[in-house]
């Protein structure tokens, strides 16, 4: 199977990592919709999250992301899509939501942040440690 988060999820392609355990897998979007916006996968292939048959430690594990993410860059509130079309693999969109950001009541998909590589970095080991300090 040709899946870019399978993929992720086997370390055979680099992505920033946030949060690990033995089910699931956390890491930045690289095409970001804000500050700290994070994907949550399960490691094991599903097409929709509603096929991953822990459901509830799936949520668990986004709502830890979420958070960190309140309390690491004070996001106002997080937003959790399950969109799921982008990519043919289960994931949760984790999306801290600022008064400032491009978007308005609700995330507007076209409006994308940029962030440097080394800014990426520096917001995934921030988050990182935001969400050992949760568990």
């Amino acid at each position: 199977m040709d899946c870019i988060f399978c993929k992720i999820a086997k370390k055979e392609v680099p992505a920033h990592l946030v949060y690990e355990d033995d089910k699931f897998l956390a890491f930045l979007d690289i095409r970001p919709l804000t500050k700290g916006h994070t994907l949550v996968i399960p490691k094991e292939h599903f097409r929709w999250v509603d096929d991953v048959p822990y459901f509830g430690e799936y949520f668990e594990v986004a709502k830890k992301v979420g958070v960190a993410l309140k309390k690491g860059f004070s996001a106002d509130w997080v937003s959790y899509l399950t969109l799921g079309l982008e990519v043919p693999h289960s994931h949760i969109h984790v999306i801290p939501r600022y008064q400032d950001d491009p978007h308005g009541e609700i995330v507007d998909l076209t409006k994308r942040e940029n962030f440097s590589e080394e800014d990426m970095r520096k917001i995934a080991q921030k988050l990182k440690e935001f969400i050992q300090k949760e568990t």
